[in-house]
């Protein structure tokens, strides 16, 4: 009797070790299969497939199939160092000019909404290139007094033409200072000069781009009447 108990208790043992080892490969197949079978063609023409990325298909890229047999997905080759470095460069490089682009699309709205029309843009030109006037005549004022401080200078320095160097040590600063003051205006007045040839370029730069950003807004809107030419501008 006893020994048919312990017959009995090692065959259920056995009975309960076999599904618990079924169950664990039913469950691991699932998991596969839920993950996908991973295929590919090694570098010998063999076709492989496993449950998870294949070590000898690194090199080149592997499908994800579905249980049914269909791609459910696809895995890139691992990249050498020097590979990962050259799409990190590309990718670099590719989001640095969606970021210019970015920053273009962005100055043209801000152009747009400071000059709506070719009257507004005018305007600006005008009275910038008014100011830079307004301060080259003050300039070009000056230097018609410090002319004639000098041809006072000059008549007082008339005594010391034959010797120079008795002339007073007043009237020796005076000649230095005169001059270097006509020097430093006929240099500021060179400048505002250089500074209307900037401004005009910047302005017929801004009106060439304009004119196409009022022509995409609205056809009609790059058609209007010849505005009035302003000093320095080109048409």
């Amino acid at each position: 009797m006893i020994t048919r108990m312990k017959k009995s208790n090692r065959t259920g043992i056995a009975v309960l070790s076999c599904v618990l080892v079924l169950g664990a490969a039913g469950f691991a197949q699932a998991q596969g299969a839920q993950g996908g079978i991973y295929s590919c063609v090694d570098a010998k023409g063999r076709k492989l497939t496993s449950d998870r990325p294949i070590p000898d298909c690194l090199d080149r890229e592997q499908k994800v199939l579905n249980p049914s047999g269909t791609v459910k997905s696809r895995v890139g080759p691992t990249l050498t160092a020097q590979e990962r470095a050259e799409v990190e460069a590309k990718e670099k490089r590719a989001a640095a000019e969606r970021a210019l682009k970015e920053e273009e699309k962005r100055r043209d709205r801000a152009l747009l909404t400071r000059y709506p029309d070719r009257a507004v843009h005018d305007a600006e030109r005008s009275e910038a290139l008014s100011q830079i006037s307004v301060v080259k005549a003050a300039a070009a004022n000056r230097v018609l007094e410090l002319q004639k401080q000098k041809v006072a200078i000059d008549a007082e320095m008339e005594f010391y033409k034959k010797d120079p160097a008795k002339a007073p040590a007043a009237v020796k600063r005076q000649v230095e200072e005169n001059a270097k003051s006509i020097a430093v205006q006929n240099r500021f007045i060179t400048d505002q000069e250089g500074e209307i040839a900037r401004v005009n370029a910047r302005f017929d730069e801004e009106l060439g781009r304009l004119k196409e950003l009022w022509k995409l807004r609205s056809p009609a809107a790059g058609v209007a009447a010849a505005p009035a030419k302003t000093p320095g501008a080109k048409n």
